[in-house]
């Protein structure tokens, strides 16, 4: 089981001596009861104790299924640093590292607030390959304005090299595009009036300069129809402002119209980017910097019901929102069946051999 395998190295945070329950049986059951559709402490015990005859093929399980409250206190306890890292090696191990895209963006949990005791909303920034459909890593933040801080060291803690990082407005800086370079990856960074100046010069480049590649597509979904342009500029000698950015060679416009029921949207948004490809290569890098969005976050509140945990004692929002990330990795990339997610969860939930094919135990 490589879960078990990646996982039990995980320093023990309790008082030896004085526990009753293996740490890697408490993250191994809380991992695969997750995919069985638990999502809360109780949950997890009552399907556990349901299931314990099955469980013990694969855990120690010394005294039985442990209580809620100790499945709380030892996620709350947990280093969550030293969790996420083996997270990390664990989808290197079973995805590999061809990931053509990386993008880079960040979630809120909301139900993480007490304002009670001044405890601020967990906001956790991902790391997703859209090549593989799965979460690389991430890195948690008290709040959405630390994005800046928590992405160069969710990079650090990822082998980017040969990758193209797609991020947002808020991780357009020189120092993050300077860290990306040097470890061996490629940019596309999104430009807004953060980055006033550079925004500007794009603009009017884009207004007055040869476009030296075009690329547009069309897409049809649900009765929405939306037109993408794309156009690249690479000849940056009178835009001063990319010179700050290490290795820039190309700036980007991509001009986005939506035909909902005749009534059409138009917006325009512009990139900065390392690479000096053609119009095509950039539009399908931003295109795909949405299924951050569409296949995590939306997952993730949908079908794990991530916003309404109320999961706030110490490192436990963090370490059970990994939990759900390992769960999710596991489901989406199941191709023994064409059941949705929530259907393979369902499945999983009652069957446990279908349970063991998904997991692989």
């Amino acid at each position: 089981m490589s879960i078990k395998t990646h996982f039990q190295n995980i320093s023990e945070p309790r008082v030896l001596g004085r526990t009753k329950h293996k740490l890697i049986d408490i993250i191994g059951i809380t991992i695969i009861a997750l995919i069985a559709e638990c999502d809360e402490w109780q949950d997890i015990v009552d399907w556990a104790r349901s299931k314990e005859k099955h469980l013990r093929e694969y855990f120690e399980l010394p005294n039985g299924i442990p209580s809620h409250d100790t499945f709380e206190r030892v996620f709350s306890i947990i280093n969550p640093t030293e969790f996420e890292r083996c997270f990390i090696a664990w989808v290197k191990s079973i995805f590999g590292n061809d990931n053509r895209y990386i993008h880079v963006d960040g979630k809120s949990i909301k139900g993480s607030r007490d304002e009670s005791k001044g405890k601020k909303m967990l906001h956790i920034v991902h790391a997703w390959s859209s090549s593989n459909s799965v979460l690389l890593g991430q890195f948690k933040t008290d709040e959405k304005s630390n994005e800046i801080t928590a992405i160069p060291e969710l990079l650090k803690m990822l082998d980017i090299k040969g990758c193209v990082i797609t991020i947002d407005a808020m991780g357009c800086q020189h120092q993050i595009a300077e860290q990306i370079v040097e470890q061996g990856a490629d940019y596309i960074l999104a430009v807004k009036d953060n980055q006033k100046e550079l925004s500007e010069q794009i603009q009017t480049a884009f207004e007055h300069q040869a476009i030296q590649s075009k690329n547009e597509t069309i897409e049809k979904d649900h009765g929405r129809i939306e037109t993408r342009t794309c156009k690249a500029i690479t000849n940056l000698e009178l835009i001063d402002a990319t010179q700050k950015w290490k290795d820039c060679k190309s700036i980007v416009e991509v001009t986005r119209i939506r035909e909902i029921k005749n009534v059409a949207t138009k917006e325009k948004s512009y990139y900065i980017s390392s690479l000096a490809t053609d119009a095509s290569d950039m539009n399908l890098g931003i295109r795909k910097h949405w299924s951050v969005e569409n296949e995590l976050h939306w997952t993730l509140d949908v079908t794990f019901k991530e916003d309404k945990s109320r999961k706030r004692k110490e490192n436990e929002g963090q370490n059970f929102s990994l939990c759900r990330k390992i769960a999710l990795n596991v489901v989406k990339s199941y191709d023994g069946d064409k059941r949705s997610i929530k259907r393979r969860r369902k499945m999983s939930s009652y069957d446990f051999e279908y349970l063991k094919n998904l997991v692989k135990i």
